[in-house]
């Protein structure tokens, strides 16, 4: 897979570090010739040149590439990125980094972005993903597919421990994708029995958010309002 990433300060340099060791060819586009630093991760290419000029974004041939990654510092630049690579260049997929809370709902298809990462957002649902026991938890929002990855701890008094994973029945568009037991990742088949302090990953459209939660924890479960869900 050929990936592009725009922006080699830490985060970018970090994604490309890890791309390139999984095997992809990886090309980082960083405008500032101070920010170049091709021993910090050898395995990629580096380019200097400006992603939102589109001149500089031809010479890449940015068209050939299966994933562009907006990483930059900045909302302003990551949104000019990503609308280039999906408008100009038909880019199959763009994630782009979202840096600022306050400007997450501008990360959408109309500006070319399919996958929005919120530093912010990730932070706090791993914050609440360390200690809240009983309630959903949002994860991550698939752009594209307007779907998100949540999280669901069970108490010891949730309806379904110690009955297996074909007595849950979820609502339509949600999956239980993954069980995280202890050191252990499950992939869930219908005869794995539910444990107190498993930790249930759905993906779900927001609209079945709170019936899942409904099912998984019981009816009674607090549906929390006020919080973006």
């Amino acid at each position: 897979m050929r990936v592009a990433i725009a922006g080699a300060g830490n985060v970018g340099r970090s994604i490309a570090a890890e791309l390139a060791e999984n095997g992809h060819q990886v090309v980082l586009i960083e405008r500032r010739p101070s920010m170049l630093r091709p021993a910090r991760v050898p395995a990629a290419e580096w380019v200097l040149a400006d992603a939102c000029e589109l001149a500089s974004l031809e010479e890449i041939d940015l068209s050939s590439f299966d994933v562009v990654v907006a990483a930059t510092g900045d909302d302003k630049v990551n949104l000019v990125v990503s609308l280039l690579a999906k408008t100009e260049f038909a880019v199959p997929r763009v994630v782009a980094r979202v840096n600022r809370a306050e400007n997450e709902w501008l990360f959408t298809e109309q500006w070319g972005v399919d996958v929005a990462v919120s530093t912010p957002r990730l932070m706090a649902a791993l914050v609440e993903e360390a200690v809240t026991v009983g309630d959903l938890v949002r994860l991550m929002t698939f752009r594209q597919g307007e779907a998100n990855l949540v999280e669901i701890t069970l108490p010891a008094n949730a309806p379904y421990v110690g009955h297996p994973v074909r007595d849950v029945v979820l609502p339509r568009d949600s999956a239980l994708v993954a069980i995280v037991r202890g050191k252990r990742v499950l992939a869930p088949t219908p005869d794995d029995p539910l444990e107190p302090g498993d930790e249930l990953i759905f993906v779900c459209t927001a609209e079945v958010e709170d019936q899942v939660r409904a099912v998984v924890l019981g009816p009674q479960a607090e549906v929390r309002l006020g919080d973006g869900r």
